[in-house]
């Protein structure tokens, strides 16, 4: 195969390319694709290994257990993979960071349709974007204002979370519409939109902390600390965002869901052949419960599914929420919208455009072709990063169970 693809660039360009840049080489979707990377690697290519997505990251099912290709140029996306793969042994010189560039949208309003009091969660509704924090969002939503989610999922192993959404959406008369981006185009979606928000516990590059404020649009929800932080180092101000959102431990079934956590855990190390000792494990749950709270977006979803349907029957206040959580008083409010959104827009403009872009790829190429590096990823260091139990979240890494 290794011979067959240097065949196929040397036909088309006439010659050996200078760098051969391959994006997400670590999942294991091709149980081959690592020998096939080396094989190239012994015939002279010069790899450039970009990761958009580990499977250290929550997908131990897409896990190799040999040895990533050494010696060889490896990118990221986000800065926070940056410092990780650092801290698994690359060098400074054999590692790049190449943020994704932005489409940059100046878009007015449909012509005589009006704004609809809707706030939009312009997603595929994958288990990890977390639709049920979305759901428990629109029920403290102001004046008639409605949710709307874009698209399903494609995926079989989010197919049975999402249908069951739906019907529980269903079943309590919220509102909450699914699929709206089967109906009506991107453009339009947004463009009707009061506001944007984001409930996702995980992303690779974080567009839809971008996107919004392009279209003239304010963006409120969940903030992800280890990914916003490259984007408010350029001047983009996020902090009307939450980062957590806490329930009382007694809301959920504490018993039944610690026993589900530690099993989880316990079952991700297993597949990645790792260990945490059970003290460890114990403690790390015990600081994610402290003060008798645990952050809704660590919870699977029949323990979402409780929270919601003891305030939509009555069985819990909102009042109790609103004091551990302020915001949810008046979600998506902040004092000067129209600066904010501007302020955003112009940052991401100057920042995240095909002109810096261009010249940080071609940087990184010249660096690739003409400098030989010596480095190795030391996976448990890899695993050991990724599998952060003070921010792991059932949605994240349980199978799906109702």
């Amino acid at each position: 195969m290794a011979q067959t693809i240097l065949g196929a660039i040397h036909s088309r360009f006439n010659g050996p390319c200078d760098v051969l840049h391959v994006h997400n080489p670590t999942l294991a979707k091709n149980r081959q694709y690592l020998k096939i990377l080396k094989s190239l690697q012994k015939k002279g290519a010069n790899l450039l290994l970009q990761i958009h997505d580990f499977a250290e990251d929550g997908r131990p099912r897409a896990y190799f257990t040999e040895e990533y290709p050494a010696d060889c140029h490896y990118g990221v996306i986000n800065g926070r993979d940056y410092d990780i793969l650092l801290n698994a042994g690359l060098i400074t010189n054999g590692l790049h960071l190449l943020a994704n560039t932005v489409d940059h949208h100046r878009l007015a309003p449909p012509p005589g349709k009006p704004r609809e009091p809707m706030t939009l969660y312009p997603v595929r509704a994958i288990r990890r974007k977390n639709i049920g924090e979305a759901i428990l969002l629109s029920l403290f939503f102001k004046d008639e204002e409605s949710l709307s989610i874009t698209l399903p999922p494609n995926s079989a192993a989010d197919i049975r979370s999402y249908n069951n959404w739906k019907a529980f959406v269903k079943d309590r008369n919220l509102k909450v519409a699914f699929e709206r981006g089967l109906s009506h185009d991107f453009e339009t979606n947004v463009m009707s939109a009061d506001s944007l928000i984001t409930t996702s516990i995980t992303e690779g590059f974080g567009f839809s902390y971008l996107e919004p404020w392009l279209f003239g649009k304010l963006l409120w929800g969940r903030k992800l600390p280890d990914i916003c932080r490259d984007f408010e180092n350029k001047g983009i101000q996020l902090q009307h965002l939450y980062t957590q959102l806490l329930v009382p431990l007694d809301w959920i079934g504490l018993h039944q869901f610690r026993a589900n956590w530690i099993n989880c855990v316990q079952q991700a190390c297993r597949l990645f052949n790792y260990r945490i000792d059970n003290t460890v494990i114990q403690q790390a749950f015990d600081s994610c419960t402290q003060d008798g709270n645990i952050d809704f977006g660590l919870l699977d979803e029949g323990s979402q599914k409780k929270v919601i349907a003891d305030l939509v029957g009555g069985r819990k206040t909102s009042d109790g929420l609103m004091q551990l959580n302020p915001f949810l008083t008046n979600p998506g409010d902040v004092s000067d919208k129209n600066s904010l959104i501007r302020h955003n827009r112009d940052a991401i403009e100057r920042s995240y455009n095909q002109k810096q872009y261009g010249r940080n790829l071609r940087e990184i190429y010249d660096r690739v072709a003409n400098m030989e590096v010596k480095q190795s990823i030391d996976k448990k260091a890899l695993i050991s990063a990724f599998l952060d139990l003070k921010k792991f979240s059932l949605l994240m890494w349980s199978d799906y169970v109702e």
